[in-house]
């Protein structure tokens, strides 16, 4: 019997910024292959004034959201001194209640924050309004050196171009890595970056080094197989080792030699997905040496077995 396709709703609200509205509705659309049916709704049916000079005809109100697995709230102009209907905030808060996964793209964290739902939990915002978050909804524990911050089911994203990294992080938490990639590759996108990496927040030195050190990561993905040292990376990057790690981590928010980490274990997710090598061969290939070096890693990481994870999303 066919699984039934996990429903998605975006809710737009007034000042709806289009980029953050249409992230979600893209990655999650309908097509071959997708297993996710997208509906966009607003308070009400009809027209929503958005931000950036574009407005929304949305066929749909809160009613949509009572069969949604997940709710998109997508980031909209001024959240710090804009609260977000109180329909909306109970329609949110039943939806929680239901059990529904919700998840804030950029300043939709303000409209996720007034639900209450967010307090002593960690959560992110556009770098630009961290500050505001935190005076608004003191109880929330802002970070604003991350891309997005998972808590589960309540879920927040920086601005708008992260709100990619989110969309394909639930990707992966619901079907694995080679769904997730193939998400990224339809939207041209990077496949994978750690919620825990910086924002790209304006600096007041220029940092020339981060395109080599792109090309450096590019560089280690081809050779997980092979040993690869902090040394060797560092070299690989023009850079002495002290100055490569100091920077990878404030670019990634990993050391390298966790990043290389947790390279391999993705790796090693998408073969036990896409073949049927023995746990023995994928260690090897990745780069871990053995089965049990594997299985070791997988659970620190992914906090199952290597074995379960190929029962869960193997074709």
């Amino acid at each position: 019997m066919a699984r039934e396709n996990h429903h998605v709703a975006v809710l737009v609200l007034e000042g709806a910024k289009p980029l953050d509205v249409g992230i979600p509705a893209q990655v999650f659309s309908s097509r071959p292959g997708m297993p996710y049916e997208v509906r966009v709704c607003g308070a009400a049916p009809g027209p929503v004034t958005g931000g950036d000079g574009l407005s929304y005809h949305v066929a749909d109100g809160l009613e949509a959201l009572e069969r949604a697995d997940t709710i998109f709230i997508p980031g909209y102009r001024e959240p710090a001194t804009t609260d977000p209907p109180a329909a909306v905030v109970g329609a949110l808060l039943a939806a929680r209640e239901r059990g529904t996964r919700l998840a804030a793209i950029s300043t939709g964290a303000f409209a996720l924050a007034a639900t209450g739902l967010l307090d002593g939990k960690r959560a992110t915002t556009h770098w630009h309004y961290t500050k505001a978050l935190t005076e608004r909804h003191p109880l929330v524990r802002v970070d604003e050196n991350v891309l997005f911050v998972d808590e589960g089911d309540v879920l927040t994203s920086a601005g708008a171009a992260s709100g990619i990294d989110l969309c394909l992080h639930l990707v992966r938490r619901d079907h694995g890595v080679a769904l997730s990639n193939r998400v990224a590759r339809r939207l041209v996108a990077a496949p994978y970056r750690s919620g825990g990496q910086a924002q790209y927040v304006p600096r007041s030195v220029p940092e020339p080094l981060g395109d080599a050190f792109a090309s450096t990561r590019e560089w280690a993905l081809k050779h997980l197989d092979e040993p690869l040292t902090l040394e060797a990376l560092a070299r690989n990057a023009g850079v002495s080792a002290r100055t490569f790690s100091r920077r990878f981590v404030k670019d990634t928010g990993h050391t390298p030699m966790q990043w290389v980490l947790r390279a391999r274990v993705d790796l090693a997710r998408e073969l036990l997905e896409r073949t049927e090598l023995g746990v023995e061969q994928i260690a090897d290939r990745v780069g871990l040496g053995t089965a049990a070096n594997l299985r070791l890693h997988f659970q620190r990481i992914l906090g199952t077995s290597p074995t379960e994870y190929r029962h869960t999303f193997s074709a």
